[in-house]
């Protein structure tokens, strides 16, 4: 590795580590997947196998201006997490704790709306249609435990002794 080599690299207000693949390092930002990262890398021309800490400080700087606004390279609308947003309508890409204000903000309207969506949010339930059958239990263990079987079968012999 050259001697100019960061083993931690600032970008998009977030400390990333410099001996992942730029596409593989850029996932830990919020907001941005693999797809949208390989295609950033793959528009600036970085090649897939080099590492975050072997970038220039003008690479990084250009990397971050294009993770910031992916709509500057050119990248396809799909590739964007808001978009046709409910308030502006627009296509926008958001990062970090933008993106989560805006998740919490739609799961709230949601809620008081009052749809399907919302009453299962609320609940704590799967809201996509997923099975709740079996899966997706959480906190108190569902079903019968066996030491209650057990000390109600022990106080049903008592009662039946005693008749």
């Amino acid at each position: 590795m050259p001697t100019e080599f960061r083993p931690i690299v600032r970008l998009a207000g977030r400390d990333l580590n410099g001996y992942k693949r730029v596409a593989y390092a850029l996932r830990d930002i919020r907001g941005i997947n693999v797809n949208l990262a390989n295609a950033v890398a793959s528009q600036l021309k970085i090649d897939s196998k080099t590492r975050l800490g072997q970038l220039t400080e003008a690479q990084v700087a250009e990397l971050e201006k294009a993770v910031k606004d992916p709509r500057a390279l050119g990248l396809p609308v799909w590739m964007f997490n808001r978009r046709k947003d409910v308030e502006s309508g627009e296509d926008r890409h958001l990062l970090e704790s933008d993106w989560i204000f805006f998740v919490k903000n739609d799961v709230d309207r949601e809620k008081v709306l009052g749809s399907w969506r919302g009453v299962r949010h609320s609940l704590g339930l799967k809201v996509r249609g997923q099975s709740t059958r079996t899966t997706g239990r959480k906190g108190a263990t569902v079903g019968v435990r066996k030491a209650a079987v057990q000390a109600a079968a022990a106080a049903a012999a008592q009662a039946q002794k005693k008749e």
